[in-house]
């Protein structure tokens, strides 16, 4: 690479090392936020969708249009109305989360076995908690992963958002690009993205953790 070596990456590194992690804090913050929020409301879908066809049908056909939508578009889109920084980052990020989360709930629970459904209707248990203690444990599974999908997207479309002055690494991505043949942009970009890709790593790391605690133990593989 013109213009790269490792001792000027180094020095890069070390003067810039506090707004290095400042920018990876608010990537992660803003990630696990978006993610938060989707979930929350991407389970809510599919628990109230899961035996409706019709509702169904149109809940997964919106979602499946909404994440063709290029991301610079729709945050070009929000801005006028919401402005810069956080607020149109997370109402992207959500947006586009929604599609793995509502479509796994929706397969997850929709797969649970009917003489299980049966049983548990058998011993008097009520719809809610029929949907409670028994769909959501045995389709916890499918749903992290979905989350998993969510949170993966959601970390690269991060960066993206610094279109929007965004929070997070898309700023050095964003400066490097814009900077190229100057002394660090290489420098910027490199050091950006690849800490975008650790981000994502650790994160489905912790979430492959999580997944593992909170399934039952006769679930797991």
């Amino acid at each position: 690479m013109d213009g790269f070596s490792w001792e000027g990456l180094a020095e890069f590194l070390s003067r810039r090392a506090d707004d290095i992690l400042e920018l990876t804090i608010d990537h992660v913050v803003v990630v696990v936020i978006s993610v938060a929020l989707a979930s929350a409301i991407g389970i809510g879908i599919g628990v109230a969708v899961r035996d409706r066809r019709i509702a169904r049908t149109t809940a997964l056909t919106a979602t499946a249009v909404a994440i063709t939508i290029p991301s610079l578009a729709l945050l070009a889109l929000l801005s006028p109305v919401l402005g810069l920084g956080w607020v149109p980052t997370v109402v992207a990020l959500v947006f586009y989360s929604l599609l793995p989360i509502v479509r796994n709930t929706v397969v997850g629970l929709r797969e649970v076995p009917v003489s299980v459904l049966e049983s548990a209707r058998g011993m008097g248990l009520a719809p809610a908690r029929v949907l409670l203690t028994v769909q959501l444990p045995i389709a916890w599974p499918v749903i992290m992963a979905g989350i998993r999908v969510a949170a993966q997207l959601t970390v690269g479309i991060a960066a993206i958002a610094a279109y929007v002055a965004g929070p997070g690494l898309g700023e050095y991505i964003f400066k490097g690009l814009s900077s190229l043949g100057s002394k660090n942009a290489l420098n910027y970009a490199l050091v950006g993205t690849i800490t975008v890709v650790i981000i994502a790593l650790v994160i489905d790391a912790l979430l492959i953790i999580v997944a593992r605690i909170t399934t039952s133990r006769g679930l797991r593989a």
